[in-house]
């Protein structure tokens, strides 16, 4: 990506380091805040491929044995999707490559065109508001606070991870195809 919009190389680190770099996609996952049980957290540290890491929990969280799966709702899965488009076509926040809801965590991969900061916060403040009151739910933490990101290396990493994102379902036994999920880039937007 290049142009007058694109977003300046820039890294902060909070728990996790958050590195976003100029003309670069970006991949981000979140999670619903208690997706994940303490003793699988703790496993993955002992982990120190970042990538390794990754996987090791996004298997965990395909297989939703734990916490909560709100992100399963209708209502609310089309809520995220809707403010993805929102960021993008309204905001002009990012470009969007490829997303998936799954039932308690998001994969998108985008272009960004403001800070990731701005982005994350934009997203996650507005839909865990929005969730919280489809759910009845008052001052609950809705997210994780955190979200995994990274720089996309090049058009090779970039397309094994739209695959990755697009196939997520597919891999978690939800359906046969990415197109017959309805809550991501693969399936037909209505």
């Amino acid at each position: 990506m290049t142009g007058k919009n694109a977003c300046p190389t820039m890294f902060y680190r909070r728990h996790l380091p958050h590195w976003q770099k100029a003309d670069s996609a970006l991949f981000i996952t979140w999670r619903l805040s208690g997706s994940l049980p303490r003793q699988i957290l703790a496993s993955s540290f002992k982990e120190s491929d970042p990538g390794k890491r990754f996987l090791l929990l996004d298997r965990a969280l395909d297989q939703a044995r734990y916490g909560p799966t709100w992100l399963k709702e209708a209502g609310i899965a089309k809520m995220v999707v809707d403010s993805l488009y929102y960021g993008a076509e309204t905001l002009h926040y990012y470009r969007i490559s490829a997303f998936v809801i799954m039932s308690n965590h998001v994969h998108i991969l985008i272009w960004p065109e403001v800070l990731l900061e701005r982005i994350t916060k934009s997203i996650k403040g507005f839909t865990a508001h929005e969730a919280n009151r489809i759910l009845n739910r008052t001052g609950e933490t809705f997210w994780q606070d955190e979200s995994f990101d990274h720089s996309v290396r090049d058009e090779a990493e970039f397309y094994r991870i739209k695959s990755y994102i697009e196939r997520n379902p597919v891999k978690a036994r939800l359906v046969e195809s990415p197109e017959d999920w309805p809550w991501s880039s693969a399936a037909k937007r209505k």
